[in-house]
């Protein structure tokens, strides 16, 4: 792995973002870094993603900024001129991971049967999104799903439906790179400014990953 996926490593974990105010940015940005989990994946489905995403990696250098729901690309270009470190995707569609290998844009292909894996591989991705985590069948389906590939260096990041509650058991699968999830700050969270609550969330979160891993 490279630099930025041991990074994300390291986090254990990936705040899910969607926000609709570009200047609630700041002060989540913040809330992040103080709760100790200096990564985020905002995600293209709303219309304020590519300025959130600058914002942050403008005024928070040390925070990993990536782009999530990147589904085109012209989203691909979006999230490389706004400048994210990385990107993701809720399925694997050949065109837009090509582009984003083209423009060197880390990029994570959703990936939910053993033929999404393949596809992904042959597009040279071994870090996935295992997507929608939850409704595919959860820990026991990717525990099936990494065992014929575990031997090529497949990870994942499951995403979908992974809480608060269940994140040790997607944690303590090896494969796992990281687990995403929106629980650590909600639409909700954010547009009432709830930064206390997310900066325990991160800190629960970062506690767990210290806990499994040591790191």
């Amino acid at each position: 792995m490279n630099e930025l996926y041991q990074k994300i490593e390291t986090a254990g974990v990936v705040p899910v973002l969607a926000i609709e105010d570009a200047g609630c940015a700041s002060a989540l940005g913040a809330a992040l870094i103080e709760g100790g989990l200096p990564v985020a994946e905002v995600t293209f489905r709303t219309s304020a993603a590519a300025e959130v995403i600058a914002r942050l990696r403008r005024e928070y250098p040390e925070l990993l900024v990536g782009a999530g729901t990147v589904l085109t690309t012209e989203q691909v270009h979006r999230a490389f001129d706004a400048g994210a470190s990385f990107a993701v995707a809720p399925g694997t569609n050949p065109r837009v991971v090509e582009e984003a290998q083209r423009v060197g844009l880390p990029f994570s292909p959703g990936v939910m049967t053993p033929s999404d894996i393949e596809a992904a591989l042959e597009l040279g991705v071994t870090v996935m999104k295992f997507f929608p985590a939850g409704a595919a069948g959860g820990v026991n389906m990717l525990k099936s799903l990494v065992a014929p590939y575990a031997h090529l260096g497949v990870r994942f990041i499951p995403t979908g439906g992974v809480s608060a509650e269940n994140l040790r058991s997607y944690l303590e699968v090896k494969a796992v790179l990281a687990a995403g999830g929106t629980w650590i700050a909600t639409r909700e969270d954010v547009a009432s400014g709830a930064w206390e609550t997310v900066r325990e969330r991160c800190r629960a979160a970062r506690d767990l990953v210290r806990t499994l891993r040591g790191v």
